[in-house]
């Protein structure tokens, strides 16, 4: 099993081992055979990965209690099913902060190992590399989700279908499967300053999405932070097509519960971004005693329980990472056992919530982004 790199590792090696082979020798060291030398290195090459898998069980048996093989677990849904009838993975590849030189290596292996779902956005500014990395990839365009998400300066109804197209193009793709409003947030074209009425009244911008899907460039269409009362005020209009989804910030810190439920009675499927908690959160995320605890209980990762936990309340899952065993640690999701389950959800929703990713200030707005929640 793969564990977190934010977890010490156990040592593979006593610490005291060198002292012996550092005292000098009294008799000339004679010159080993060459085959000998070939059969010691390949004897290290097979011992040292098994006395790692060692230290990991070893690591695994300090947990108190029963344990479960993870093996034994349920998985959990591979996809939820949209309006449209279309089904989108609930585990995705999320791009964000993914710097130039390492998100397309980071989608590939994504893909290699069994990702189809990448989420990314015109901002994040490396559709580009993405794209390479999916014409490099075996992988059929049709059996791909691809998300991208529309920025705050081209919500202007003349400006967005360029802004689409500036993300196909890099994609290397003439269509998406998923394409969101970025922010309740409209600034003047090229500017920073607030835009009021498209802010105040999405409508016109949800109008020429409608169009872009009836036109084939988009399957389905959503939202991303936007609280209850933005959504209800975009939704009172008559619309051609309902929000797919509501892309948010959801983990163990925020995990608004009150959104969420309103959202499954509405049919409003939300996906979860920053599910292991901000950078800055990660760490503190992986280290709830309920979290090591249920990890220890069944055989998985603290991320693995995090993460299938997210699943489990309904939700789609963005992780990002560049590190290739964290990819391949977030993919595997499995079915909390109920006790479980509900004992993690009584802990994230029984502190004050934290929120990460609020750019009100930043922005300069006249409004916190996120009042009325």
């Amino acid at each position: 099993m793969s564990f977190s790199q934010k977890y010490h590792q156990l040592p593979t090696f006593d610490k005291h081992a060198g002292e012996h082979g550092s005292l000098q020798r009294k008799v000339p060291r004679k010159r080993r055979s060459p085959f000998l030398v070939i059969a010691i290195i390949m004897l290290l090459g097979v011992s040292i990965p098994c006395i790692r898998m060692a230290r990991s069980r070893a690591l695994l048996s300090a947990c108190h209690g029963p344990q479960r093989n993870s093996s034994t677990l349920a998985n959990l849904p591979s996809h939820y099913t949209l309006p449209s009838g279309d089904k989108i993975p609930s585990v995705a590849l999320g791009v964000w902060q993914a710097s130039q030189g390492e998100v397309g290596n980071a989608v590939k292996t994504a893909l290699s190992t069994g990702y189809r779902h990448i989420d990314g956005a015109w901002i994040y500014r490396n559709e580009e590399e993405v794209g390479q990395a999916l014409k490099a990839s075996s992988v059929p365009r049709e059996e791909l989700w691809l998300t991208s998400k529309l920025w705050n300066t081209f919500h202007a109804p003349e400006d967005i279908e360029a802004a689409l197209d500036q993300s196909l193009t890099k994609l290397g793709t003439d269509y998406l499967d998923l394409y969101l409003i970025h922010w309740p947030v409209a600034f003047k074209e090229g500017t920073t300053v607030l835009d009021e009425d498209l802010t105040a009244d999405p409508y016109p911008t949800w109008q020429k999405l409608e169009e872009l899907v009836d036109k084939g460039k988009i399957r389905n269409i959503g939202i991303s932070n936007f609280n209850i009362r933005r959504i209800q005020n975009l939704t009172a209009n008559n619309l051609k097509y309902q929000p797919a989804v509501n892309q948010v910030e959801l983990n163990f810190w925020n995990p608004q519960p009150e959104l969420l439920q309103w959202s499954k009675e509405n049919g409003l499927l939300l996906e979860a971004y920053s599910p292991l908690g901000s950078d800055k959160q990660v760490g503190k995320s992986l280290s709830v005693p309920e979290v090591k605890d249920i990890a220890c209980k069944l055989g998985i990762t603290p991320a693995q329980v995090i993460i299938s936990w997210s699943v489990q309340r309904g939700t789609i899952v963005l992780p990002k990472s560049v590190t290739p065993s964290r990819i391949a640690e977030n993919l595997a999701v499995f079915e909390l056992p109920q006790e479980d389950f509900e004992r993690l959800e009584t802990a994230a929703t029984s502190h004050p919530p934290q929120r990460v990713v609020n750019p009100s200030a930043g922005w300069k707005l006249p409004f916190d982004v996120f009042d009325g929640q």
